[in-house]
């Protein structure tokens, strides 16, 4: 039997994947792998739940590993919509910008279904590096730690590095202690730490 990460076929199997069912795949897989993992979803579950075949799937998405990579793409695009959001609220302070993202992030941490950040739970459960999930994820972080770093930078931090580095661990925080505690957790409170942080690392 074919496995969860190969399935041969041929276009006179069943018609050809419409752009439609495509995006239903998606939509079924990305929900299921936020909420139960990657790992623990199969690809039976992913088709039955979207109401197509396994030969139609993957037409689509060549591999369940190439499947969960193209969830977590869907996943980076939209985070860095929300992150350029609170930039472009606040324009000229990158100070502002950062507390308005966190305060989304610990507003999110609260909600009964929160399961925290799709590209840290993706790379905990993928550590080989040339995983496709662990690329896409691994580049997220890589690029936010930039963005961070960048950010203490303009605001006129003597150690711009120390202060980026010091707001990513506060979100990675964030991410998985709102798994942990949930309502009135720590997580809620990560706009203020960060800008706690902030002050502590502008005073001369």
């Amino acid at each position: 039997m074919p496995s969860d990460n190969k399935i041969e076929g041929s276009v006179s199997e069943a018609r050809a994947t419409t752009p439609k069912a495509a995006d239903k795949i998606l939509g079924v897989a990305r929900d299921l792998f936020y909420r139960e993992g990657i790992r623990a979803i199969g690809v039976d579950e992913i088709v039955k739940r979207a109401g197509v075949t396994k030969p139609s799937l993957y037409r689509s998405f060549p591999s369940k590993d190439e499947l969960a990579a193209s969830y977590l793409r869907q996943y980076d695009l939209e985070f860095w919509e929300r992150f350029d959001e609170a930039v472009d609220a606040h324009p000229g302070d990158p100070r502002a910008q950062i507390i308005a993202f966190l305060t989304r992030v610990g507003k999110r941490t609260q909600r009964p279904d929160y399961r925290g950040c799709g590209m840290t739970n993706a790379a905990v459960e993928y550590p080989e590096r040339s995983h496709p999930a662990r690329i896409v994820s691994e580049a997220n972080k890589q690029e936010l730690r930039r963005r961070l770093r960048a950010m203490a930078a303009a605001m006129g931090a003597a150690d711009a590095d120390t202060l980026g580095d010091g707001l990513l661990l506060l979100i990675e925080g964030a991410y998985i202690s709102g798994q942990l505690f949930g309502l009135g957790g720590p997580a809620a409170s990560v706009a203020r730490n960060a800008d706690l942080l902030i002050e502590a690392s502008l005073k001369k």
